[in-house]
């Protein structure tokens, strides 16, 4: 069984929710004997391998635009997976999905696996969230097999498609690794349990702004700069495009003096989630963020928006605020560090990558490849 992944922007090390995925998903089908190659978007991957962890690795061109990047890869890829004989194209994300009825057409099974409604992103304009919408519905319809990371997706898709068959296949957290060694907190400039972090990419739907301001609120500046309780806000990631939403952010982090250690992997973003005081998310959309779920396997307090995305991983009361409440938030940062720091412990049962990626290729041989 050969099988071509694409939607996404490729692995290792490269930024973003279904990277991330990807990254730590593929290896673990290649381990079940799946024969499972991943076309990388060439401007983004950061080196020249042509195989990582059992996975088969393909650069291939897209131009680096906003709307056309994603649409015009994926076509590429799928025209790759047939020319090497794949048995299934499996497409990440709803507008990659646009192209699954062009996988049959070719002969190919198709999978599909639903990220989240990407229309709703506030970055998109009223035609690309009408062709990410077309997208949603291409893939659901036409893929032979759906594979949903939370439940919320699953019920958007019965009720909007009747798609009932859907597979319900969690997003998972990479294992903690807990480091104390202080130097790389003192090369930023941060004390252990001394700040707060949020790590994504910078795009205007996680509501950094929100959270910058925020932490202003709860830790104001005395006279002489400093902030109340020798607080700090990190905030680790990077933007996809340098356009007029990150230049304003990038203005707003200068001024509030935020942390920004850029998109850090490995052993550098161990040592932030061990010794962080809390995470903070304060999205207005998410699929099922795989940020959070690190978060909490790193059993910190978390602070999140009560989206639905969100609300799924049922976490207390105390841990919500109402969407776009700065004030809430506020006052929860504020609680935060008046309280004394006790670690959490969450049932992460659910979210073992071991277990997804055993589903995952089930999902395939399902399909009954025959050679």
């Amino acid at each position: 069984m050969k099988v071509v992944v694409t939607g996404t922007r490729g692995i290792p090390d490269i930024l973003g929710g279904i990277e991330t995925h990807c990254e730590e998903l593929l290896p673990r089908i290649a381990a079940l004997g799946v024969d499972i190659t991943v076309t990388r978007r060439k401007g983004y991957a950061n080196d020249k391998a042509t195989e990582w962890n059992g996975v088969h690795l393909v650069d291939i061109d897209a131009p680096r635009s906003k709307t056309l990047e994603a649409i015009v890869h994926t076509f590429k890829s799928i025209v790759y997976a047939k020319k090497h004989g794949a048995d299934i194209v499996h497409i990440h994300a709803v507008g990659p999905a646009l192209l699954v009825p062009l996988v049959k057409l070719l002969g190919m099974k198709a999978v599909f696996t639903h990220h989240g409604p990407d229309y709703d992103r506030e970055k998109w304009g009223r035609f690309a969230r009408f062709m990410l919408r077309l997208g949603e519905r291409m893939g659901t319809r036409f893929a032979d097999k759906v594979i949903v990371i939370s439940s919320v997706i699953r019920d958007i898709l019965v009720k909007k498609y009747g798609r009932n068959d859907c597979h319900l296949i969690y997003n998972g957290a990479p294992t903690a690794h807990f480091y104390t060694d202080d130097s790389y907190l003192e090369e930023l400039g941060i004390e252990p349990k001394k700040y707060v972090i949020g790590m994504w990419r910078f795009v205007p739907e996680k509501n950094l702004e929100h959270l910058i301001r925020a932490f202003d609120m709860a830790f104001p500046k005395d006279s002489e700069g400093n902030r109340r309780d020798g607080m700090k806000l990190v905030l680790a990631g990077d933007a996809d495009f340098k356009d007029g939403y990150y230049h304003r952010l990038e203005r707003l982090t200068r001024e509030q003096e935020v942390i920004l250690p850029g998109f850090v992997r490995g052993e550098k973003l161990q040592t932030l989630l061990t010794n962080a005081r809390c995470f903070v998310l304060p999205s207005s959309h998410e699929g099922l963020s795989i940020a959070l779920l690190e978060a909490m396997s790193y059993r910190l307090p978390v602070i999140v928006s009560d989206i639905p995305a969100n609300k799924v991983v049922e976490l207390g009361d105390e841990s919500y605020f109402h969407l776009g409440n700065v004030e809430e938030l506020a006052e929860k940062l504020k609680s935060n560090a008046e309280n004394e720091f006790h670690e959490v412990s969450y049932d992460m049962t659910r979210y073992d990558w071991d277990k997804i990626a055993t589903a995952t290729a089930e999902v395939y041989r399902s399909l009954n490849i025959e050679h």
